[in-house]
């Protein structure tokens, strides 16, 4: 906790949006791979957001990532019988990852880490041009 509660809102949006960055870059890395078991196959992560108080103010609000669930989908099953995963009757299973939503999600993180970045910066350029006014 700083003494200017600005830093701590951005720094904790930043940080959800790592997670959030996290776990797209995870879904993505695993989009491709296929399991011969429906149990073990990779299942989408997305992460939970929840506000926190920041500092002593309770008008003032940050967020958290609280966790990170799987995703509930079916995986989705291919005939493929002479895959070396594939079970006993010839099929695979694959993730229900849309790679298309997976990147609207990447980019809309990316833009809110990015424009809090921003808000941490403008705050740190005001904090310091407040200091040099008594120079």
């Amino acid at each position: 906790m700083s003494n200017l509660p600005i830093f701590d809102v951005a720094g904790s949006a930043m940080n959800a949006q790592s997670v959030r960055l996290s776990t797209v870059a995870s879904n993505m890395a695993n989009a491709d791979s296929v399991s011969g078991d429906p149990n073990t196959v990779y299942r989408a992560k997305q992460p939970v957001f929840t506000t926190e108080q920041v500092g002593a103010n309770p008008a003032l609000q940050g967020v958290r990532a609280t966790q990170v669930l799987d995703s509930q989908a079916q995986p989705i099953k291919r005939y493929e019988p002479g895959h070396p995963l594939a079970d006993g009757n010839g099929y695979v299973y694959a993730p229900d990852i849309d790679p298309v939503a997976q990147m609207v999600d990447l980019i809309s993180a990316s833009r809110s880490y990015q424009a809090n970045v921003e808000v941490f910066n403008s705050a740190k350029e005001t904090a310091l041009a407040t200091l040099n006014m008594g120079r």
